[in-house]
């Protein structure tokens, strides 16, 4: 008889040190002041999740708004971010803003749900506070709590 194990999902946290990951959770949090530090540090491993899972994915994927505020504070600093890249990927992950085609790729709640599937194939926890609009009826980017709506948090 053959018994299958479930193995536990990769805290993506781990990717980084702890030094590093404290000053992001610190810019995050200084940037939204209403942010707690368990939060801010939980988003840290959600943008992390979402960047191993674009490194091996071979359709496009998209970070929720509030994620992408995360990806953001990780590239405003550039050599730990590309030390980053370099370790984990031995390439440079681009941070490319726009819209894709719908009709090629999905709508925004589409290509987040490929991207939450992929984080989940690629081994990763997901913790689906930082995917909330999954929830969402089909929109993309309709600014609806997005990171410019004053709502965001």
């Amino acid at each position: 008889m053959t018994t299958a194990q479930k193995r536990t999902a990769i805290d993506a946290r781990t990717l980084i040190n702890a030094g590093l990951r404290e000053t992001l959770v610190d810019n995050m949090r200084a940037k939204f002041s209403q942010l707690t530090e368990e939060r801010a540090d939980r988003g840290v491993g959600q943008m992390l999740a979402f960047l191993a899972a674009c490194a091996y994915s071979e359709k496009p994927l998209s970070p929720s708004p509030l994620v992408d505020d995360f990806w953001h504070a990780f590239l405003l600093h550039t050599k730990a971010y590309r030390d980053f890249c370099d370790e984990h990927f031995s390439r440079f992950l681009d941070h490319q803003p726009g819209y894709l085609d719908t009709e090629e790729h999905g709508g925004g709640k589409e290509l987040r749900a490929r991207t939450v599937d992929a984080i989940t194939c690629a081994g990763y926890e997901i913790d689906m506070e930082f995917w909330p609009e999954l929830d969402l009826v089909q929109c993309s980017q309709c600014h609806a709590n997005c990171s410019d709506s004053p709502n965001h948090p």
